[in-house]
């Protein structure tokens, strides 16, 4: 599948933390993400989100992600929270209700080609018994 979006991603930096980690936090979901430093912030913009998507997959939240996009999406576009330690670590997990005393990562996503629900059933594919479904080619992925 071809797309084009625009994925921004920022996470406050407390005065408590060490900027390369959440510089860290980011790449480690985002890896192909131009950061950079701001004050008091780490702000970040790539154009895919196949990594993060592979990371979906793996985790098996699928549902979950969809559930997160789905509920956001407003016009062309949809956005999201993760906390930002476990984006540390390399692993996605979704920030719902109180934000963490860390921040999070919000991320932003802005989709110009497919239609927001094509590409979030490009990200995270609908599952039936959690696993992908696909039709066109029965992995999940497009």
């Amino acid at each position: 599948m071809i797309y084009s979006v625009d994925v921004d991603v920022v996470a406050p930096v407390r005065d408590t933390e060490v900027t390369d980690r959440v510089v860290d936090a980011v790449r480690n979901l985002f890896p192909n993400a131009d950061v950079s430093r701001e004050a008091g912030r780490v702000v970040a913009e790539a154009h895919s989100l196949d990594h993060f998507s592979d990371l979906l997959h793996e985790q098996e939240i699928l549902d979950t992600a969809r559930r997160e996009f789905q509920g956001s999406v407003s016009g062309d576009a949809f956005s999201f929270s993760l906390k930002k330690q476990a984006a540390f670590k390399g692993i996605v997990n979704f920030s719902v209700g109180n934000p963490d005393e860390l921040g999070d990562l919000d991320v932003a996503v802005t989709v110009r080609d497919p239609s927001v629900e094509e590409f979030i059933d490009y990200v995270a594919p609908p599952t039936k018994d959690g696993k992908p479904v696909d039709p066109s080619d029965g992995d999940g992925r497009r």
